[in-house]
């Protein structure tokens, strides 16, 4: 059976489930962990579906220049069968200060794979999507004591029913609370602040107009929103939510009950009307372009350039490009 331990640093790690935010962290800790033990760590990634027996004994082999070395597979469940067989093999026969981590986002390919790795007793973590909202409470709870602050259930509830279920939008809106509020304290009076105050100031409105196609009004919301005291990362999580959102639901079966869709999304069903809304005109590719574009903003946001409004008014047309193509 898999092996459960609070230490990063086993030789193999299988996260399993279709939440990114949750597998970027479980991926990101033994990275971290690695490199304090090691600040010249060697670190890899790589596609499943590209690596080989061979490619793998390189990575796993001692480094001339590294102590340590950490390996990420991405999409475990498409490695070959003999390369498979390889990491079992790995899980029970690991060379010591070489780390794998191997990334599932859930569901059954692969099932003969993951039988074997957790039988060898694999060290697993859970990247599973939070679709009650007891959980995503208790998720938003956790991530403002994260960030050194405090927030009760009631205020935390609230939050939730603003934000929506999306985790990195309730991960980035927890993280600037915990920061801003006074001492710490996050409460329901500072959950309406941000989120329940004049909607020409949320960052909510200016992604709703983005994903609508209303660019003149994004960026126009945009500048009040700016100039009215909105971190500029609340708008960028705000536009990441809602297009990772309308991607979820454009790849959800047709024909699905918005019920079952909104439960699937972690939003309420009245979310789902909204988003079908504002799904017309938009293609997979355009999805894709747009994505893109607010990860860019996102990285300028967050120290990788200097103008933050010019970023994001960037990103609203990347957008409304987008949803032409």
């Amino acid at each position: 059976m898999a092996a459960l331990s609070t230490d990063p640093l086993v030789p193999v790690t299988l996260v399993f489930g279709p939440e990114t935010l949750l597998a970027e962290r479980a991926a990101g800790a033994v990275v971290r962990a690695a490199r304090a033990a090691d600040p010249d760590a060697d670190v890899s990634q790589v596609a499943g579906s590209g690596l080989t027996a061979g490619s793998l004994a390189e990575h796993v082999s001692p480094s001339l220049f590294a102590t340590r070395r950490v390996l990420l597979v991405n999409d475990v469940q498409d490695v070959a069968e003999s390369v498979g067989d390889a990491l079992v093999g790995y899980v029970t026969t690991p060379i010591e200060e070489i780390h794998v981590v191997l990334l599932h986002p859930g569901g059954i390919k692969g099932k003969k794979l993951l039988t074997a790795l957790r039988k060898a007793g694999v060290h697993e973590v859970p990247a599973e999507r939070l679709t009650r909202p007891d959980d995503q409470v208790s998720f938003v709870r956790a991530e403002v004591r994260r960030n050194g602050g405090r927030i009760d259930e009631a205020a935390a509830r609230q939050l939730v029913e603003s934000v929506g279920g999306d985790l990195r939008g309730l991960a980035s809106a927890a993280g600037q609370l915990a920061v801003d509020a006074p001492d710490g304290q996050v409460t329901g009076q500072v959950v309406a602040m941000y989120f329940e105050g004049r909607a020409e100031v949320k960052g909510w409105v200016v992604a709703d107009r983005a994903v609508e196609g209303r660019t003149g009004e994004a960026v126009e919301q945009l500048r009040w929103a700016i100039e009215t005291g909105t971190d500029p990362v609340l708008v960028t999580g705000a536009l990441a939510t809602s297009l990772r959102s309308l991607a979820r639901l454009a790849g959800a079966p047709r024909g699905m009950r918005d019920a079952d869709v909104a439960r699937d999304l972690g939003i309420p069903p009245w979310k789902v009307r909204v988003l079908r809304g504002q799904l017309r005109g938009w293609s997979p590719a355009g999805l894709a372009r747009a994505i893109r574009a607010v990860a860019d903003a996102d990285l300028a946001v967050k120290g990788g350039g200097n103008d933050s409004a010019l970023a994001l008014t960037t990103a609203l047309v990347a957008i409304g490009t987008a949803r032409t193509i």
